[in-house]
């Protein structure tokens, strides 16, 4: 059986991507190297739409997320975390390890943030030296409203620190133009690439936070990230060296394709996904749609996490359920990365064939006739 795989994450790899990946390996301590890592940097920043300095850990999204709160923070600090889903719960997570007890904004999950509570809140209280939020929040197919959110905390003492692990390669972010002051992004989303690499940029305005800070950290130290960086080119420590070679390759296809062309791509995709499980009667749960990945409510009288594996097993197309207390209540169809029209398409014709092995009576053909007609709209 052929595999689709169009899960929010891991995505799919282009072949030229897994091939630089399988050249012979190189010491990390090398000409040769340091050739290599910086023009990986140079690339990650003109996908960031940054000229601020950037790091590459070897680790997941999580990694960089945790190494944010160990560089930027003391105990005692007043943070302020808004939560809009999984991953806002996760940030909330790793302040509380660290011993901070961070003020939070939750909203119901597919919600999005507002704005004006996010003002009201540093208005209150002025001594907030950090805001932790979410660009696209994958739990719940959302976008929040980052460039509002930088305006806020411009005119504030705090930092904002956007969790883009999702979003970066798929929904625009502006991160110098619209002042956000640290980006954390991984590999295995928008950037077309395997798990194991985080990516961190950070503002002036976070390195003051950052001199100050006090809480441990040994390997996520951006200080000696910047150290050996700016002297030598290199990691501290030893990095997946394979998977640079592979970034190199990804960063280089997102850069020809043009990174504006790259978020009308997955805004085009984006549509035409919710163009054709609306036309199958199915209702959006994301209150404001992200460009990533479109987030559904599961039809009364369908089983969930039944509909996910039969599409697996039986047609190999993997989607994504929801998560925790959502788990059976939403599926979730990924449009990010190596992906184009024909991959929507395979999406819902098999969410079509299934729903109607389960019960769910469709027409055969409607979602996907309504796919091809937005895509035929360009």
């Amino acid at each position: 059986m052929k595999k689709y795989l169009v899960t929010p994450g891991p995505t799919p790899v282009p072949d030229s991507v897994l091939l630089a990946g399988a050249q012979p390996i190189i010491h990390h301590r090398t000409v040769e190297f340091s050739k290599l890592f910086r023009d990986v940097t140079a690339e990650l920043q003109s996908v960031f739409q940054t000229k601020n300095d950037l790091f590459v850990f070897s680790a997941s999204g999580t990694g960089g997320m945790e190494s944010c709160v160990a560089n930027l923070l003391s105990i005692g600090d007043r943070v302020l975390v808004v939560n809009t889903g999984a991953f806002g719960r996760r940030w909330e997570n790793i302040l509380k390890v660290y011993g901070l007890k961070p003020e939070v904004i939750e909203y119901p999950w597919g919600k999005a943030a507002r704005i004006e509570e996010i003002r009201e809140k540093l208005e209150e209280n002025p001594e907030i030296k950090a805001v932790f939020t979410q660009l696209t929040e994958t739990s719940t197919g959302v976008v929040n409203d980052i460039e509002s959110m930088a305006k806020i905390t411009a005119q504030s003492k705090a930092i904002l620190v956007v969790d883009a692990v999702s979003g970066l390669g798929g929904q625009e972010i502006k991160t110098d133009e619209w002042g956000v002051d640290i980006v954390v992004a991984g590999s295995q989303k928008g950037l077309m690439l395997s798990p194991g690499l985080a990516f961190v940029s950070i503002s002036k305005k976070a390195w003051n936070l950052i001199e100050e800070s006090k809480l441990p950290k040994f390997y996520w130290n951006f200080k000696t990230y910047k150290k050996f960086f700016n002297e030598k080119g290199e990691t501290p420590y030893t990095p997946a060296v394979n998977l640079l070679f592979s970034l190199h390759e990804a960063l280089g296809k997102i850069l020809e394709e043009g990174i504006k062309n790259v978020f009308t791509r997955h805004s085009l995709l984006a549509r035409a996904a919710r163009a054709g499980v609306t036309s199958l009667g199915l209702e959006l749960f994301a209150e404001v749609p992200c460009d990533v990945v479109t987030s559904v409510k599961v039809p009364e009288g369908i089983d969930g996490i039944s509909l996910i594996k039969r599409m697996r097993d039986e047609y190999g197309v993997s989607i994504a359920g929801g998560q925790r207390e959502f788990k059976g209540k939403i599926f979730r169809m990924a449009h990010m990365g190596y992906m184009d029209k024909f991959d929507v398409i395979i999406e819902l014709s098999a969410l079509e064939m299934m729903f109607n092995k389960l019960g769910y009576k469709v027409e055969l053909g409607k979602g996907v006739a309504a796919v091809e007609k937005e895509f035929l709209k360009k």
